[in-house]
């Protein structure tokens, strides 16, 4: 069963760019590295120019979890934490209509 999980990321003032550099790139690689990783959004709103919301889309938990242990995944944590205020991560199973 699909597995999605958004996380809003509230990023501190003056820091948004190296913020981007790198949760950028862990997209790229997720989406390219891991076969569960069906989607990887990062999205921004001109509205809330120090909020970020990652939008990402997994074959089912066990892809979430192998997503959680990869180095690219691993070595973004450490480097962001000094730049992000505030984060709010949420998981959900999808509905079949």
């Amino acid at each position: 069963m699909p597995y999605a999980v958004t996380v809003v990321f509230d990023i501190k003032e003056g820091k948004m760019e190296a913020f981007m550099e790198h949760i950028l790139n862990n997209a790229r690689c997720s989406v390219r590295d891991e076969p569960g990783c069906r989607q990887f959004d990062v999205c921004t709103d001109p509205e809330a120019p120090n909020t970020v919301f990652l939008y990402e889309l997994y074959d089912d938990l066990a892809a979430f979890e192998a997503h959680q242990t990869m180095p690219h995944y691993t070595a973004t944590g450490p480097k962001v934490a000094d730049l992000v205020a505030h984060k709010t991560l949420r998981t959900y199973a999808r509905v079949d209509r």
